[in-house]
């Protein structure tokens, strides 16, 4: 199979060209950077030069990078005659609603006023723009341009938080390395509230698989839900990095207190009681997804190639070591 992948230099993309490669497929890139020398790299802007990929035929599209339905739907517009299907990477956010478990791929998707579309498409674009609370309606508005224009010959995937090596977030990443560094660890809210999460090989080797089957329609790309604690993911980590890490648990009253971010100053973390909206969040369905063979590898796999593949860096996520300290002090002082 010939694959054509739009992005495809970072994290996701990165996993998806091995697995293609591993199971003997050709793909070609199509981005602003250069990549390794064993790809085919066709070099260019998809806001601006999205004639360099006509006159050549690809057997699908695979579309990482698309935020904007216009960019979307000029993609799907000149790609239409060159390839038979679009594979568009959408998110879980782009429901409408997850304030409550168990959204199926049929429930309601978020849509945007003109004016905040207006306003998306006016963000500079030239590096990696963030589109905040606009970003699930334009997923969901990028989801509906690649169906108007190629109808019937669209997969789209809907992962929520994607895991592993060469996560740039480091939201996933935070635990395994803080956890192997031992000593204290400010743990969040409840040991057994329920995290779900999708390590990146998993989902990257089942869309190729989904490609080779011709498969269409719209998919949750998730992890089991209701059967991972945020107590056992420390506890693995602790198990894998061999670590004498001990865990304090603090209230979400005292985080929310000493203003400490959710999802990124503390990673995995969402505040249930503050945040009634997002109740569903960690809890959608992948049924539909594990019917058509997404597997998932042994925690414990993550977390171990997660630490291999890390390097001694600045974080992305998570508190810094000067915070976490005073926050476990001040806790103490307390109870």
């Amino acid at each position: 199979m010939k694959l054509l992948i739009l992005g495809g230099t970072r994290f996701l993309g990165i996993h998806l060209v091995t697995a293609a490669q591993v199971r003997g497929h050709e793909v070609t890139l199509f981005n602003r950077e250069n990549y390794k020398t064993d790809v085919e790299s066709i070099k260019g802007d998809r806001h601006t030069e999205l004639h360099k990929l006509q006159g050549r035929r690809w057997d699908a599209v695979v579309d990482t990078s698309g935020h904007l339905p216009r960019a979307v739907r000029a993609a799907a517009e000149v790609l239409a005659n060159e390839v038979e299907r679009y594979v568009f990477i959408s998110s879980q956010n782009a429901y409408r609603d997850v304030s409550v478990p168990g959204i199926k791929e049929t429930y309601p998707l978020r849509t945007l006023t003109t004016e905040q579309l207006e306003r998306a498409n006016s963000i500079d674009t030239s590096g990696h723009p963030s589109y905040g609370e606009l970003y699930g309606g334009l997923k969901a508005l990028c989801e509906q341009a690649a169906q108007d224009v190629m109808p019937e010959r669209v997969l789209i995937i809907r992962p929520g938080l994607i895991v592993g090596p060469d996560d740039y977030t480091d939201r996933f990443t935070y635990w395994p390395v803080r956890v192997a560094r031992g000593g204290e660890v400010l743990a969040p809210g409840r040991p057994d509230r329920f995290i779900q999460l999708i390590d990146v090989r998993d989902l990257a080797e089942w869309i190729i698989s989904m490609l080779e089957r011709g498969t269409t329609g719209a998919y949750n790309a998730h992890g089991l839900p209701n059967s991972l604690t945020m107590q056992q993911l420390l506890d693995e980590c602790k198990s894998v990095a061999a670590s004498d890490a001990q865990f304090t648990w603090v209230s979400e009253d005292f985080l929310l207190q000493e203003n400490v971010a959710a999802w990124s100053e503390m990673p995995l973390w969402l505040p249930e009681d503050a945040a009634p909206h997002l109740e569903g969040f960690m809890f959608i369905s992948p049924d539909k997804a594990i019917k058509a063979d997404l597997n998932f590898r042994p925690l414990r796999d993550t977390i171990r190639n997660t630490l291999s593949w890390y390097k001694t860096k600045e974080l992305n996520a998570g508190l810094d070591r000067d915070k976490e300290r005073a926050l476990l002090y001040k806790w103490h002082a307390q109870t």
